[in-house]
């Protein structure tokens, strides 16, 4: 496969190259579906994989009755009907319980702090100043509490981040063009965001659900519509402007496209580089012509930028697939899985069509033109309002799918969607070459800048010492299409891998120097063995 010619385009003194790629061909299509269970009682529109292994999910308290009833005596006062709008999936059992929220979570966000609770912030109504607190337990007591007025602003459609100091900030919303901070700060603790406002298409939006990362400087880079900047939070000051993507598409929803960090690596030199890539969305007009029934192709292109360069460029990749309301996961080997969403139309109710069956797999070190494979397809449509996760084996979740304003089963396009499955990765169909982590433990705590030791076997000596690597992940809270806080780290070895006997082996790494290359909590650490990775382990670093 050859990419075609390769084309610069100069536009705003900023030079862009745009690199036409041919789509990989799908008979080479890899990786399998596991059908988990046909119904959890909800659709799942918010995903977050938690330190204990499961999965909390929840999706709009005014969806009408759902298919799963609170327990006795949870029926939050005032409630039409006692059915649950939440469940906690055990990864282990394969089996889900009732959760109780008491005000509407619809379009909301939230990450996961640094002690492991979960903080889901807004919502729609109601509950668009709530916040929602989850804390893990393991005997099935722990259920949501409600903080009231946490928020200084009602927040639907923002996003969310844990911070260096281990605080959240929330990033903009319906109507919300500014920043608050969880918990809050003294006064004043919402500061204006101007770049929320000239981002904003009138009557459209297409700035909602800003993709958000944590720069390796501690600056937030903030994507919305069609560019980007670097902002200091704490001074409220854009420290550095971004070129607009070519072809100035927009790529936040409702025009959903996705976007993750990539892979940081190489993270104890002195100056680390971070790049960021985005994908898929719909093009300019979309969301008005697919409001009167005509639905256009959707984005087929990403677009890769390295944010820590002076003098940054946008470089379009052609995807096999054009998609819009796709999630990206970052697997645990580097690569970025993309999955979910349709080929035309956009985000909003009705307003997608055609669904894209078939993952893809992105892999950021290859050369440019070898980058895309697709995988093989699921049967399940999986459109608006749908969700992927990271699991601790290696798999990704896989749920939800609801482009209705309530539950609808029957008589239309794509029913509400309550099951569950699992994308089964290739890496995952060689367990021969899989390590298994021996040492540490699950739920050791680290130090910044702290050597750690790893002890690991694999099957048969399989091993090539030279491609073993040790990757951390932080996972991520995931809805309509974007995984809030999700990072991956490339950990830095203090030598070569080394055989103690038998199927055994080590390796000492160096944790991450700060909390800006890694802010504080749970991370699943990973051994990698050339594309094979281990089960994950939970750390803790602070």
């Amino acid at each position: 496969m050859t990419p075609s010619t390769t084309t610069t385009h100069m536009i705003s003194a900023i030079v862009f190259i745009v690199a036409t790629l041919l789509p990989c061909p799908t008979n080479g299509a890899g990786g399998r579906w596991q059908f988990l269970t046909p119904s959890i009682g909800i659709s799942a529109m918010h995903m977050q994989l938690l330190n204990n292994d499961r999965v909390i999910m929840f999706d709009r308290t005014d969806f009408g009755t759902s298919n799963i009833s609170l327990a006795p005596g949870k029926c939050p006062a005032g409630a039409k009907d006692c059915s649950a709008h939440s469940v906690e999936y055990n990864v282990a059992t394969n089996k889900f319980r009732p959760l109780t929220v008491q005000t509407n979570v619809w379009c909301s966000s939230g990450s996961v702090m640094p002690d492991g609770t979960l903080a889901q912030t807004g919502g729609s109504f109601e509950g668009e100043r709530r916040v929602r607190l989850f804390k893990p337990c393991v005997n099935n007591n722990c259920d949501w509490q409600e903080v009231n007025l946490g928020l200084a602003k009602s927040r639907w459609y923002s996003t969310n981040h844990v911070l260096p100091d281990g605080r959240q900030i929330i990033i903009g919303g319906r109507k919300q063009f500014n920043y608050e901070f969880y918990p809050k700060t003294t006064d004043p603790n919402v500061h204006d965001l101007p770049f929320l406002a000239q981002t904003n298409d009138k009557g459209i939006e297409n700035n909602l659900y800003p993709f958000v990362f944590v720069n390796v400087d501690g600056n937030l880079f903030v994507f919305a519509n069609n560019r980007a900047i670097l902002l200091n939070y704490l001074k409220n000051q854009v420290v550095k402007t971004y070129p607009q993507i070519p072809g100035g598409d927009p790529r936040s929803y409702p025009s959903t496209g996705s976007a993750v960090l990539l892979p940081l690596k190489n993270i104890q030199t002195k100056n680390v580089e971070a790049e960021v890539l985005v994908c898929g969305g719909a093009p300019k007009g979309s969301f008005t012509e697919a409001s009167k029934g005509k639905f256009i192709q959707a984005l087929n292109t990403c677009a890769r930028i390295k944010i820590t360069d002076p003098n940054p460029n946008w470089v379009l990749e052609t995807m096999p697939l054009a998609r819009c309301m796709g999630d990206m996961t970052l697997l645990p080997n580097g690569n970025v899985l993309i999955i979910n969403g349709a080929g035309t139309g956009t985000a909003s109710w009705e307003l997608g069509r055609n669904p894209v069956l078939n993952p893809v797999i992105y892999r950021p070190e290859n050369k440019i033109g070898s980058r895309f494979e697709t995988q093989k397809p699921t049967t399940i449509p999986r459109m608006y309002h749908s969700t992927a996760v990271l699991l601790r084996d290696g798999r990704v979740l896989v749920g939800g799918s609801n482009p209705h304003s309530n539950y609808e089963f029957t008589n239309v396009l794509f029913p509400t969607e309550l099951s569950l499955e699992a994308f089964i990765p290739s890496y995952l169909e060689r367990p021969n070459l899989r390590p298994v982590i021996v040492l540490p433990g699950s739920q050791t705590k680290v130090k910044y800048s702290q050597k750690l030791t790893i002890r690991f076997r694999v099957m048969g000596n399989n091993v090539d010492a030279k491609s073993v690597k040790t990757t951390m992940v932080s996972p991520s809270f995931t809805t309509h299409s974007f995984s809030m806080n999700q990072r991956l780290l490339v950990l830095t070895p203090t030598g070569q891998v080394k055989k103690i006997g038998g199927m055994m082996y080590q390796v000492e790494v160096n944790t991450p120097a700060s909390a800006n290359l890694a802010p504080s909590g749970y991370y699943l650490l990973f051994v990698v063995n050339g594309e094979f990775p281990s089960q994950g382990i939970w750390i803790h670093i602070s």
